[in-house]
C-alpha cells in the first residue's frame, strides 16, 4: 500500500499545483479550494508513505515524478511547451529518481 500511497500523494500534488494557475493568486475561490484540499490530501498520504520509506527517496520520487506530471499538463492545458533545455532537465530528474530508487542503499528494494 505505500506505493500506492505515494502514487496518490504524487497525483494530488499535481492537481494542487495545476490548480495554483486557475486560482489566480487565490482570487477564485473554486480553484483555491482545489489547491488547499489537494495539497492537504498529499500531504497526509505522504505521512503514511513516510512509515516505511525514507524521507529523501520519498521526497525525491515525490517531486519528481510530481514535476513532470506538472510540466505535462502545462503542455496540454496551457500549452506550455518546454524547449530542448527544459526536456533535458527533466530528463535528468527522472534519471536521478530512478538511479537513486533502484541503486541507492537509501531506498528498500
Amino acid at each position: 500500500m505505500t506505493y500506492v500511497f505515494l502514487v496518490l500523494a504524487i497525483l494530488a500534488e499535481v492537481i494542487a499545483t495545476s490548480a495554483l494557475k486557475a486560482s489566480e493568486s487565490f482570487s477564485r475561490l473554486g480553484p483555491s479550494l482545489v489547491v488547499v484540499l489537494g495539497y492537504g490530501v498529499s500531504f497526509y498520504l505522504l505521512t503514511l508513505v513516510l512509515r516505511d520509506l525514507p524521507l529523501g527517496v520519498t521526497y525525491a520520487v515525490w517531486s519528481g515524478l510530481g514535476i513532470v506530471l506538472v510540466t505535462l499538463f502545462g503542455v496540454v492545458v496551457y500549452r506550455e511547451v518546454p524547449d530542448l533545455p527544459a526536456i533535458l532537465g527533466l530528463a535528468m530528474i527522472v534519471g536521478g529518481v530512478a538511479i537513486l530508487h533502484l541503486f541507492s542503499s537509501a531506498s528498500p528494494h
